[in-house]
């Protein structure tokens, strides 16, 4: 590698005002993995004759901090439509192999966020990136690495299921006959009709074809399962499971908070435009009010409980205690055992538990 040449880029980059340059400009400045080390071991070599209060180490350290690339990164993402505020400083990022729940009320900003992920608006300010390119850029090439399921589906209605599919393949520049042919029998979806004669059921599948069909390492599924009949909401999850198995990663925009209790790994809450949480599924019912009956073989008071820090809402009927734990169990459980009990009934709280606590709070 030449290292006069990387000495260079670091000038380039200097030029541009690199503090406000991100992970992924420096990717497209330097065309490969190898030259983008280089460049970087460049900084790190020139930062040492700063301080380390001097902004350019500080820059420094923020870049070779985030070596580790995340199929779908966003930054800061922001969007107004005049005055009105449509997402604000939305940041996360979302792993290899897993299924990211994208949760929100109406309203809450989480269209806006895909649409502008995916090039289709155009951000006030931040940064994205999928698969390590600029998303904002509209780059055909990475398209080609994107399935995507919009929560209203817009299909050439004249065309027949199977000709529709095999436009959409061509303008991927792929032969996908056989992939076509495979999930539209998964599916039960009888390819010869045209699209405006099928039922809304149908039309999804159409639509969940077209979006699984290049084997895409990045999916964006807008509520994915909307009209699909359980049966076929069943081998859909085989599918996700699928895509998750050969390392692709999948965000996914649901109403149906069930369904994404089932299906994802971790969840990121929306309202208002901003993100409340970003949390694994189980950490965050882990950390959630869960309603527990306890049955003692005598009367129980108040008082033997009333010390307990993760315990509200006490109540007791003579042998029977009813309360609700935040945080572990594990003092309160002691107690129960200590005086002898008899039966433990836990109610776990569901993600829509969560979700209503989470917004209905603000």
């Amino acid at each position: 590698m030449n290292i006069g040449r990387a000495y260079r880029d670091v000038v380039t980059l200097l030029s541009m005002k690199m503090i406000h340059l991100m992970p992924f400009d420096i990717d497209l400045l330097c065309g490969n993995r190898a030259r983008r080390r280089c460049v970087l071991g460049a900084i790190g070599a020139i930062t040492l004759m700063y301080t380390r209060e001097d902004s350019m180490y500080l820059v420094w350290r923020a870049m070779t901090s985030n070596l580790q690339t995340f199929p779908v990164v966003l930054e800061n993402l922001t969007k107004w439509y005049g005055k009105t505020l449509g997402i604000k400083n939305v940041s996360f990022e979302v792993r290899e192999g897993e299924v990211f729940g994208f949760l929100g009320p109406n309203g809450a900003g989480k269209t806006t966020t895909l649409r502008t992920l995916l090039g289709l608006i155009k951000p006030t300010s931040g940064r994205a990136t999928i698969l390590g390119q600029n998303a904002l850029a509209g780059y055909s090439q990475l398209r080609k690495e994107i399935g995507y399921l919009p929560g209203i589906s817009a299909t050439y209605d004249r065309y027949r299921a199977d000709k529709y599919l095999m436009f959409m393949a061509q303008m991927r520049r792929k032969n996908l006959s056989r992939e076509i042919a495979e999930l539209a029998e998964r599916l039960k979806l009888d390819l010869t009709k045209h699209i405006h004669d099928q039922s809304k059921g149908n039309r999804q599948k159409v639509a969940v074809i077209q979006a699984f069909m290049h084997s895409p390492r990045v999916l964006f599924l807008d509520e994915p399962t909307s009209g699909l009949d359980p049966l076929i909401q069943r081998e859909f999850e085989k599918l996700l499971n699928e895509v998750k198995a050969r390392g692709a990663c999948v965000i996914l925009s649901s109403h149906v908070l069930s369904e994404v209790e089932h299906l994802a790994d971790r969840v990121a809450v929306i309202d208002q435009g901003e993100i409340l949480l970003v949390e694994e599924v189980q950490s965050l019912k882990s950390k959630a009010r869960r309603r527990i009956e306890l049955i003692f073989p005598r009367n129980v008071t108040a008082s033997e409980f009333s010390n307990i820090q993760s315990l509200s809402e006490i109540e007791i009927s003579r042998e029977v205690l009813r309360c609700v734990v935040v945080g572990s169990e594990h003092e309160l459980l002691q107690r129960a055992v200590n005086l002898g009990v008899i039966e433990i009934r836990t109610q776990e709280a569901s993600l829509e538990e969560i979700f209503i606590d989470l917004v209905g709070a603000r």
